[in-house]
């Protein structure tokens, strides 16, 4: 009863605000603007939208209120987007994501480009909404924790444009480095630029890459992987089995590159590293 009550109220609140201002839907009613907000910010708090909450048919039904209340929330707008992304539906995504960044660019262009570049491995558009991210604001935007020079990186890596992906390998890394120390760069910035050079036939530079990561993070099936070949191409067999083997050992517990939702990019598994391992048994 408590809940039929709370629903009442809600639907002759919609229709009050409805009555006062025939604009409600496009969002120009700043007093429906308001309790839009104060829905977000209450639900929020209390739920969590990005827990196990969202995509919750609760969820979706106070976001498409919010959303009623204030067609130009950009938050409210991104979030019901992202159980479509996860869900595999594009177009239902895409449709409601491109509201948000309507409304608020500066926030959800760089996360676009990084939807893309993960979700669809669209590397030109990913590229195009970390490009116009730089005229859109007047500082280095960081969607999901990284620069858009890493994000960068990794896009032209995936479109096989070697030379622009060691470019803003490069220029993620020196900021980082001028920032924070060498030490702080992340393990995937090296492992990325190193497979950038390695496919790029550039050894030596692949080389240094690895080591860095090795160096550093100590535990890496990736670098391991990759140093592993380098190896048995020069014909260090002795040291290219026992590089295979620590990268096995490392990979069973833990410590390779992946992602949650989607295949990181170049993505190994222990498949890959029995593989290797058989051809270097094979070489003997």
């Amino acid at each position: 009863m408590e809940k039929l009550l709370k629903y009442y109220l809600s639907f002759l609140l919609l229709i009050s605000l409805s009555c006062k201002n025939e604009n409600l839907n496009e969002g120009s009613s700043e007093d429906s603007k308001l309790i839009a907000k104060d829905i977000w910010d209450t639900e929020n708090s209390k739920h969590g939208f990005n827990g196990s909450f969202q995509g919750t048919p609760k969820a979706m039904t106070l976001l498409d209120k919010i959303i009623a209340l204030d067609s130009t929330n950009a938050d409210a707008l991104r979030e019901i987007s992202v159980p479509f992304l996860k869900r595999g539906i594009p177009l239902e995504w895409k449709a409601r994501f491109d509201k948000a960044v309507k409304h608020d660019p500066a926030t959800w262009v760089p996360w676009r480009g990084y939807l893309y570049l993960w979700f669809y491995r669209d590397y030109e558009k990913a590229i195009a909404d970390f490009n116009a991210s730089d005229s859109i604001t007047p500082y280095l935007d960081y969607p999901q924790g990284h620069s858009v020079y890493f994000w960068r990186g990794i896009a032209y890596l995936g479109a096989k444009d070697y030379d622009n992906s060691i470019a803003y390998w490069d220029k993620h890394i020196t900021k980082e480095t001028e920032d924070s120390g060498e030490d702080w760069v992340e393990l995937e910035a090296f492992l990325y630029r190193g497979i950038a050079y390695y496919e790029a036939g550039n050894i030596e530079k692949a080389n240094e890459n690895f080591e860095k990561v090795i160096q550093y993070f100590t535990n890496s099936a990736d670098a391991k992987y990759y140093k592993a070949q380098l190896l048995l191409n020069k014909g260090n067999k002795k040291a290219a089995m026992n590089m295979i083997d620590d990268a096995i050992v490392d990979f069973n517990n833990g410590y390779y590159n992946n992602r949650g939702y989607v295949e990181t990019l170049r993505q190994i598994y222990l498949e890959d590293l029995e593989e290797l391992k058989s051809k270097i048994i094979a070489s003997n």
